[in-house]
C-alpha cells in the first residue's frame, strides 16, 4: 500500500496513527527481552516510585486512545449518528478488548481456576469505555472537572487517609497503601503481585484521566483551525501538564503501579508533547516514510499485540537442542562475546521485527481488524 492510499490518511492523523504503532512496538520489545535476568534499566518498569522509558509506554497508549475517541467520535457526532448504535459499539468493543485480556491470560493452558481478572487489555477496555461514554455525554469543561476531581480525590484517599489494619498510607511500599489494601479486599482471582495488582481496581480510576486527557489534547486539535497556533496550544499544554506533574512529584510520587496523579499529568504531558512533535514532523512537514513500522502496527495494534503475547510462549517454550528459542539466542551470542543485556535487547527487537511481518501482511492487503 502506498502512502497515498494509506487507510489513516482519509480519516486520522497520520502522525497519531504512526506513534500508536511505534507505541505497541515499544510495548512487545520490553515485554519480550532475551532474557529477563538480563535487561537494560532504562527498558525495565521502575522498581516502585520513578518513571522509566519503559513506563510511558502504558499511559502514551491511553492517551492515544483519548485522542482517538475525540477525532472519531467528533465526525460521527457530527454526522448525526443515533447514540444507541454509539452506546451498543463502544460496549462491544470493550468487552471483546476485556475478553482478548482474559484469553491471552489463559493461553495456552486455560485453566479456569487461575484467572486474572486485570491486566493491560482489561484495562484498555474499561478506559476505552469510561471514555467514550464520557465524551458521548459530557462537554470538554465537564471533563475537566471530572479529570481534575478524580485526581485531587484520589491523591488524599491514597496519600492521607489511614488504610484499615495498616494506618497511615507509606507511599514508599508496595502493601501499605489503599490500592493494595483494596485489590486484596475485592479482587477475585490471581493478581499480578500476588496480593496487589499494577492494574487493579483503584488505579483504573486516575488511569482513566489519562485517556480523558488524550481526549481534550483531541478536541483541542480539531477546535484550533490554524496549525501554527495549534502547535503552539499542544506544546503549551504538554509542558505544562509535564511541569505539573514534576511539581507535584513531590507531594504525591510519580508511580506506575499506584498510577499516581503526578504520574498521570507527566507522562501525559509527555504524551502530547510527543504528539506534537509527530504533528509538526509528519503531518506539517512532510516526512512520513520513516513512520512506515509505526503505521504499520497503528493500523492493528490490538491485533499486533494480541498476536506477540501468543507467541512469545512458543518461542519461550520450543525447544532446539533442549533449550528454547530465545536460550539458544542469547547463549550463541554471549558465546562470541556479545554482551548479555544486547544481546537481550536484539533478541526483543528481533522478535518484534518478527511480530511486524503478519502485521504488514495485513497492512497490504487493506485488513484493518477492529476488535
Amino acid at each position: 500500500m502506498t502512502e497515498t492510499s494509506s487507510p489513516v490518511k482519509s480519516n486520522r492523523l497520520i502522525s497519531l496513527d504512526a506513534l500508536r504503532g511505534f507505541t505497541i512496538a515499544a510495548m512487545v520489545i520490553v515485554n519480550d527481552p532475551g532474557s529477563w535476568d538480563h535487561v537494560y534499566w532504562p527498558l525495565q518498569h521502575a522498581k516502585w516510585n520513578g518513571c522509566t522509558i519503559t513506563d510511558l509506554i502504558f499511559p502514551f497508549f491511553l492517551f492515544i486512545v483519548g485522542v482517538s475517541i475525540a477525532l472519531a467520535y467528533s465526525k460521527r457526532m457530527e454526522s448525526g449518528a443515533p447514540k444507541k448504535i454509539l452506546y451498543r459499539k463502544i460496549l462491544i468493543r470493550s468487552l471483546n478488548i476485556y475478553l482478548l485480556g482474559i484469553f491471552l491470560w489463559l493461553f495456552p493452558e486455560f485453566d479456569f481456576g487461575n484467572i486474572r481478572w486485570v491486566g493491560v487489555l482489561p484495562r484498555i477496555a474499561f478506559v476505552f469505555l469510561a471514555c467514550a461514554l464520557l465524551f458521548l455525554n459530557t462537554n470538554w469543561k465537564q471533563q475537566i472537572k471530572i479529570g481534575a476531581a478524580i485526581l485531587l480525590v484520589y491523591w488524599i484517599w491514597v496519600a492521607y487517609i489511614p488504610v484499615p489494619g495498616i494506618g497511615k498510607p507509606d507511599l514508599s511500599m508496595p502493601e501499605s497503601n489503599w490500592a493494595n489494601y483494596l485489590d486484596t479486599v475485592i479482587l477475585p482471582g490471581v493478581m499480578w503481585q500476588k496480593t496487589w495488582d499494577p492494574e487493579g481496581f483503584l488505579s483504573t480510576f486516575p488511569a482513566i484521566v489519562s485517556g480523558m486527557i488524550g481526549m481534550l489534547i483531541g478536541k483541542l486539535y480539531l477546535s484550533v483551525k490554524d496549525e501554527n497556533k495549534r502547535l503552539v496550544w499542544l506544546y503549551f499544554a504538554g509542558f505544562t501538564m509535564f511541569l505539573a506533574g514534576g511539581l507535584w512529584n513531590w507531594l504525591f510520587p510519580i508511580n506506575k503501579n499506584l498510577w499516581t496523579s503526578s504520574y498521570v499529568l507527566y507522562t501525559s504531558g509527555l504524551g502530547t508533547l510527543g504528539l506534537a512533535t509527530c504533528i509538526l514532523v509528519v503531518d506539517m512537514w512532510g516526512y512520513k516514510k520513516w513512520t512506515f513500522l509505526g503505521r504499520v502496527y497503528g493500523a492493528n495494534a490490538i491485533t499486533s499485540y494480541v498476536l506477540a503475547g501468543m507467541l512469545t510462549l512458543v518461542f519461550y517454550r520450543m525447544k532446539v537442542g533442549g533449550a528454547s528459542l530465545n536460550d539458544s539466542f542469547m547463549s550463541g551470542l554471549t558465546r562470541i562475546g556479545v554482551d548479555p543485556s544486547l544481546a537481550s535487547m536484539l533478541y526483543a527487537v528481533i522478535y518484534m521485527l518478527i511480530i511486524f511481518v503478519p502485521a504488514l501482511i495485513l497492512y497490504r492487503k487493506k485488513i484493518f481488524i477492529k476488535v
